[in-house]
């Protein structure tokens, strides 16, 4: 079926095609993350004010990752700790980083009342598979062990992210539920990518390949992987044996994404291997509207109700 975008995400789009953009295959990597922070710059709506917004430093076994935390005005404790949304930014593994993302965490601990950590995991070119994987399960495995001095509730941890930081969160998840832990009581998945087979249909339509062409994914891929593997499930988490065990997930896709089909079928085989799963498609929308709150109406919607999914996950 033809995807049909909704008038604003039309509308959004049209005008980045006017504004001559220059695609992002045809940069450099530090030139990619430039252009990708402006426009999150352009599309991002006015942060919403939070209790604090602080600096964090993750220990790490090549040394420290930075990340930020955000504690809203309002937090769900228990015993004088809080929940927490441990998140992996998007990019394509290649780009973003905290500013880019941190209109997102803010409304995040704001809808959900509960902490967030905003990891500012390594890039590819400059640090390739597994690097941001390693710095994924790190700082997570970090903030549970230093859990109490952050004022956070370990037996309430979380992981999300959207895109290469939803492919993030759940290799997180599985690596937790194959290790020692830590224990994760959900993830967000918001638009994922999950399989780098790239088969799925979504991988060759037309309407699926907007603002993350199908030619843009190529060029993250081989930055990000160079020659890696595709079935190591650390970088394709669809590809582990079994996703049995693993926490409630909140998955979401967007009509007009070439990860559609694959965030599709990732949600559909939890449910089937018996985990919780909220499914949330807005076939209307394109990959990364999530970040844009100031132009997608549906960017605040998407974000009001995962905090209503994570409060009552909590």
């Amino acid at each position: 079926m033809p995807v049909v975008l909704d008038a604003d995400a039309a509308f959004v789009y049209k005008k980045f095609q006017e504004a001559g953009r220059p695609a992002y295959e045809t940069l450099t990597a530090p030139e990619a993350r430039e252009f990708y922070l402006q426009a999150r710059v352009v599309s991002n709506p006015e942060p919403p004010e939070l209790e604090s917004v602080e600096p964090l430093s993750i220990s790490a076994p090549h040394g420290a990752i930075p990340a930020r935390i955000y504690t809203p005005k309002t937090v769900r404790r228990k015993s004088g700790l809080a929940p927490c949304l441990v998140f992996f930014h998007g990019g394509g593994w290649v780009f973003g980083d905290l500013e880019t993302h941190d209109v997102v965490c803010r409304k995040l601990a704001e809808a959900g009342e509960l902490i967030v950590v905003s990891v500012d995991y390594r890039l590819a070119p400059e640090h390739q598979f597994p690097a941001a994987v390693d710095d994924a399960i790190a700082s997570t495995k970090w903030i549970a062990a230093n859990a109490g001095k952050l004022g956070i509730d370990a037996s309430r941890l979380m992981v999300g992210g959207d895109s290469a930081g939803g492919n993030l969160a759940a290799v997180v998840a599985l690596a937790a539920r194959d290790g020692n832990g830590p224990a994760i009581a959900g993830q967000v998945l918001i638009y994922p990518a999950t399989d780098f087979s790239r088969k799925h249909p979504s991988h060759r339509e037309v309407e699926t390949s907007i603002l993350l062409t199908h030619s843009v994914i190529g060029w993250c891929m081989n930055h990000y992987l160079c020659g890696a593997d595709i079935n190591d499930w650390r970088a394709s988490p669809a590809r582990a044996k079994t996703l049995a065990g693993l926490p409630p997930a909140y998955v979401l896709t967007a009509g007009a994404d070439p990860l559609r089909d694959e965030g599709d079928e990732y949600a559909k085989r939890l449910k089937e291997a018996g985990v919780a799963v909220t499914y949330r498609h807005f076939g209307g929308q394109f990959h990364g509207f999530f970040t844009m709150g100031k132009l997608l109406q549906q960017a605040n919607v998407a974000a009001s109700e995962i905090g209503v999914w994570l409060k009552a996950l909590n």
